[in-house]
């Protein structure tokens, strides 16, 4: 049964890896405006 593991948990921990880029590529690019509207 440990492949249920490996078939649900690869495709969550991948999704959370794309969401944790997309998220830090936003955070990264309003801090920069931030920077430049001042």
């Amino acid at each position: 049964m440990w492949y249920f593991a490996w078939v649900l948990g690869m495709p969550l921990a991948c999704c959370l890896a794309i969401l944790n880029a997309m998220w830090l590529e936003l955070r990264s690019e309003d801090e920069r405006r931030r920077r430049e509207g001042r």
